[in-house]
């Protein structure tokens, strides 16, 4: 299996369904985002987000060889047809279903091939040995390239990566200063341990860091905004990316944004270079207390 690179920053289509753009207006974002250094599209089945891009897509084709697209598969809910439940929301990653979830993103993403598949939740009845069957058809009729996990423990991810020839090429976890879970877990050292380069979601907290309410949230506001100061930096998010990105996993953030001005904000976080005493500046304000 060949080598994959994303771009530093990948762009989110969690909640494209919200933004009201036509296929005219996604197209100039996808266009601009690739000309600011962002080219890897994150999308999944239950975002609903894979017609639209591939309408928009169509409008330029010749842009999908620029473009890393991302999708994922396994979650079941109801209302989503065929792809969905009956009358229980779950998770299915038997071979069956994965295929059918790959083939129906293909259809929509007007795309032959699928560069990067993760498995979008654990599903608990996860059998590795079907998984890895199902990856190895997958690959070996081009439909996708290469395969990842998204929210999966440090065990879960051990465990399928036992059953597969090849590395997956990341887990998709959320983090932010206000979300430090998967730097103490031992999320972040496996990455580190098997060269893997996690996707982080919700890199904002959820908008809460622009909109900070708790004691905890103004504080990590307040240490984001020294440290803007200090580096220069243009924008509090792009200090967030640039702390995120200093993690020596070397994470892919994600932005979850529908303008071009924030994914132009977020780039300039690739040229900015956090001091240690900066990072834990961050850090402390988010955990309330120095470190031991």
């Amino acid at each position: 299996m060949s080598e994959m690179t994303l771009s530093p920053l990948v762009l989110g289509f969690w909640r494209l369904g919200q933004w009201g753009y036509g296929k005219q207006e996604l197209l100039r974002l996808v266009e601009r985002s690739v000309e600011l250094g962002v080219s890897s599209m994150d999308h999944a089945m239950v975002y609903r987000s894979e017609a639209p891009f591939g309408e928009a897509l169509a409008l330029n084709p010749s842009l999908r060889d620029n473009l890393q697209i991302i999708t994922k598969c396994g979650i079941r809910p109801c209302g989503f047809g065929v792809l969905g439940a009956n009358a229980v929301n779950h998770y299915d990653f038997s071979q069956a279903y994965t295929v059918h979830s790959v083939e129906a993103s293909l259809r929509d993403l007007k795309t032959d091939r699928i560069d990067l598949l993760l498995l979008h939740r654990p599903d608990f009845l996860m059998d590795i040995a079907e998984v890895a069957q199902t990856f190895e058809q997958l690959h070996a009729t081009g439909k996708v390239l290469h395969f990842g996990v998204s929210n999966f423990t440090v065990q879960q991810l051990e465990a399928l990566q036992s059953a597969l020839p090849h590395a997956l090429i990341t887990n998709q976890v959320e983090c932010s200063p206000l979300n430090m879970t998967a730097i103490a877990d031992g999320t972040f050292d496996q990455a580190q341990r098997l060269g893997m380069r996690p996707m982080l979601w919700s890199c904002l907290a959820g908008g809460r860091l622009a909109e900070p309410k708790t004691s905890q949230q103004h504080s990590v506001v307040a240490a984001l905004q020294v440290v803007a100061k200090e580096l220069g930096a243009s924008t509090v998010e792009a200090v967030i990316y640039a702390w995120l990105m200093a993690l020596p996993c070397k994470p892919y953030p994600i932005l979850g944004t529908s303008k071009v001005e924030r994914v132009q904000a977020a780039a300039e976080a690739v040229n900015l270079q956090l001091s240690r005493e900066q990072w834990y500046r961050i850090w402390e304000a988010s955990n309330g207390a120095s470190v031991p």
